[in-house]
């Protein structure tokens, strides 16, 4: 799994987006479809952030991980 999140995405993923889903989802209650979705996507966040691999990353062509795109333009493979 190629890493494409920088540093600062994943903190604040971690520290900042995530807990907030949290906080938003225990405010609107404990039942219902919203919260249960904000759990969800906040431990997607905390997962991603964790690996530092975003699947929609890849799919859109985003690369927030500034080590991996000075490589790329470098022109150097990672192995392949």
């Amino acid at each position: 799994m190629k890493l494409n999140m920088g540093t600062l995405d994943r903190r604040l993923r971690l520290f900042l987006v995530a807990p907030a889903l949290v906080v938003i989802a225990l405010v609107m209650g404990p039942g219902g479809l919203v919260p249960i979705v904000l759990y969800v996507v906040a431990a997607v966040m905390v997962g991603t952030s964790l690996v530092g691999s975003c699947p929609l990353y890849t799919l859109v062509g985003v690369q927030t991980c500034p080590a991996s795109s000075d490589a790329a333009r470098a022109g150097v493979s990672g192995g392949n």
